[in-house]
């Protein structure tokens, strides 16, 4: 039996990892969006691609039906308002909480068994609205946040060493924004560490880089935010998932004490198989390290203050 993934949002993001994950044969793909005729039309505009990229994942788009998703595997949340110049992810708190909690709320009906991989900024307060929503196992919600942090710190290592991005390997720990820990001592090209390759200065250059990567296209495009790098970390999200890779992956997972960090969802390197986060790896830090992760699970800690708040 083929396996189905849901993307609830047909914007740039969730209408590119549709067509990823319907070109690589990973799934069905059932598109879901508030708009009328928009999910339908870009599902059809895919299938239509079909025929010229030699696949038979079956696409299928409607509004405001989410009967479609049922027996979903995986269901991708990316639905919400996207940053502006001059907004923080941390601006669209109130009104995507809202939608995640109205998308949430009608897959936990129909898809009761299904894995959440959330996308919606920002992002680790969106997750923690996705579990008390959907009251889904710990396990069974993940954010998409290191893979897409880490492949922008791997492409500026490639760029600044003018080496294939294929030999490049980085790890980013922490919540998905500003406070995001890179962690130049676990990043190497072919197993040479970064630290032997260019100076402190180049590093750090590349790694503030790196926090400010989501700003920086959205600031470009002026008119709405990066989609095709977040749609391919998501799609390999999806792919460890339904393969049952047990790939170990930078994900934003809900700690209870790992790392001393405690009922909250940030940025850490997780085991990903058929079942979800199958185990939470814990890699030792130093303690500037250590005092940079807890910064950032601090800052995560205000967002999710903010949600109780507003309600």
């Amino acid at each position: 039996m083929k396996r189905k993934v849901t993307v609830v949002g047909a914007g740039n993001v969730g209408a590119t990892v549709a067509m990823r994950v319907a070109e690589k044969e990973l799934a069905d793909v059932v598109l879901i969006d508030i708009l009328e005729g928009v999910p339908a039309g870009k599902a059809l505009d895919l299938a239509e691609a079909a025929p010229i990229e030699c696949h038979d994942s079956r696409i299928t788009g409607a509004s405001n039906d989410y009967s479609l998703a049922k027996g979903s595997d995986i269901v991708i949340v990316t639905a919400g308002i996207p940053r502006k110049p001059g907004m923080s992810r941390d601006d669209l708190l109130t009104t995507n909480a809202g939608i995640m909690r109205s998308v949430v709320k009608e897959i936990s009906t129909v898809a009761p068994n299904s894995i959440l991989l959330i996308v919606s900024n920002p992002l680790d307060a969106m997750c923690h609205v996705a579990l008390e929503t959907s009251s889904f196992d710990k396990k069974r919600v993940i954010g998409m946040a290191g893979v897409l942090d880490s492949a922008r710190f791997r492409a500026f290592i490639a760029m600044e060493l003018n080496v294939s991005v294929e030999n490049t390997h980085a790890f980013v720990l922490g919540a998905h924004g500003d406070t995001m820990v890179p962690l130049p001592r676990y990043s190497n090209v072919a197993g040479i560490p970064i630290t032997e390759l260019m100076s402190a200065e180049r590093i750090e250059a590349l790694v503030e880089r790196t926090r400010k990567g989501g700003g920086e296209i959205v600031n470009l495009l002026k008119t709405g935010s990066a989609y095709y790098a977040p749609a391919s970390a998501t799609t390999e999200m999806a792919e460890a998932i339904l393969k049952d890779k047990k790939k170990i992956l930078p994900c934003v997972a809900y700690l209870q004490g790992e790392y001393g960090v405690h009922n909250l969802f940030i940025g850490v390197p997780v085991k990903l198989g058929s079942s979800g986060i199958e185990e939470i790896i814990e890699i030792k830090l130093t303690a500037e390290e250590n005092e940079a992760l807890q910064r950032s699970a601090k800052a995560v800690q205000g967002l999710v203050d903010d949600l109780k708040r507003v309600g």
